[in-house]
């Protein structure tokens, strides 16, 4: 049997005389979607800073495709084939939206600084950065300030900057905040079509998206998993309805 895509093996992490993340053991199989929910200061947000390298664990291990990346440095991880998003929009507001995507593109095609190249002359980063245009649906806006798009149009220009390494397993922070049921919609056929055939862990609040997206699902509540299983599962568990979903909200999901 292949090793999982992700793996942590008993993480802790503390802050101060504070324990955040108590033993936390997760798999998540490679092509897996994967939601991981929980109540505000459950620790979600501050796992996905230790995936990522953000953060070191206290204790306990976290492997990527069977290698253990615990205490490696974001860059590091990024190039063995991990890419994240952020809870808030991380883009370069002054660039345009084009200009955004050529960043992205230019290390996993093998170009490395240098103050003489000129980017424009650079067809396959070109190339590559209008596919991309494509996927997530800016063609149009192609040419203006990223940070005069909409709101819903950073989160989408943020997907096509965390996929843009081609990298196999995607990280996304609450892709779906603040946004309304229209652009919530769009986004999540943005992700189902550019994460297929790729491990997806997320981290989102807006229960329509986790139960009609996630193949599986783990609820974080102070610091540990309480469960994790299949979305049917999820619904069905009184620990979960207990601490987090409350007794109608599955059934409403």
């Amino acid at each position: 049997m292949s090793a999982p895509a992700l793996q942590l093996v008993d993480v802790r992490k503390r802050f101060g005389r504070t324990e955040i993340i108590r033993g936390v053991s997760l798999a998540v199989a490679a092509g897996e979607r994967h939601a991981i929910i929980g109540p505000n200061g459950a620790g979600k947000s501050t796992l996905f800073n230790l995936i990522s390298g953000r953060f070191h664990a206290d204790a306990g291990e976290i492997l990527l495709n069977g290698t253990p990346i615990t205490r490696r440095k974001p860059f590091e991880i990024n190039r063995m084939g991990l890419a994240r998003s952020f809870q808030i929009t991380n883009i370069f507001p002054k660039l345009t939206v084009f200009e955004n995507l050529r960043c992205a593109v230019l290390w996993p095609l093998g170009y490395r600084y240098a103050f003489w190249r000129n980017l424009n002359r650079l067809a396959d980063a070109e190339e590559r950065a209008n596919e991309l245009l494509e996927r997530i649906g800016l063609r149009r806006r192609r040419n203006i300030p990223a940070g005069l798009l909409t709101y819903a149009e950073q989160r989408a220009l943020e997907i096509g900057i965390t996929i843009a390494g081609g990298a196999n397993v995607i990280l996304l922070d609450e892709p779906t905040a603040g946004m309304s049921r229209s652009e919530t919609a769009r986004v999540v056929a943005l992700i189902r079509e550019v994460t297929a055939g790729k491990t997806l862990l997320m981290v989102e609040h807006d229960m329509s998206v986790v139960f009609g997206l996630a193949d599986r699902i783990s609820v974080v509540v102070y610091g540990e998993v309480i469960a994790s299983g299949e979305p049917a599962a999820i619904r069905a568990d009184a620990r979960v309805k207990e601490a987090y979903l409350g007794q109608a909200a599955p059934e409403a999901a």
